[in-house]
Order: structure tokens, then sequence, then C-alpha cells
């Protein structure tokens, strides 16, 4: 799947998913649960919380 399927798939924009794989964007658990089922994953196997310092 390219970065432009995924955004389409999730109804957001190509630079929003390029932003998500550089970890420079958190989506909101709207957005996240739609690209988890655009790729036919659960939500914990596309993302994972950051622990904090």
């Amino acid at each position: 799947m390219t970065q432009t399927d995924l955004a389409r798939c999730a109804g957001c924009t190509r630079q929003t998913v390029i932003m998500l794989e550089q970890e420079r964007y958190v989506p909101s658990l709207s957005l996240a649960f739609d690209i988890a089922r655009c790729l036919e994953k659960t939500l914990e196997e596309v993302f994972t919380p950051v622990q904090e310092k």
C-alpha cells in the first residue's frame, strides 16, 4: 500500500501519513482507528504508546 493509498483510505493527506511515519505527528484516536482499519490490523499492532522518561 502506498502512502497515497493509505491517506485516501483513512481520509487524511499524504503529508499526514509521512509525518506519522517520521513520528512527528500524533493522530487523533479516530484517525488512528481509521488507519488500523485500512491496514487490516489492530490499533495495538499499528501504534504503540510513547513511554515518558
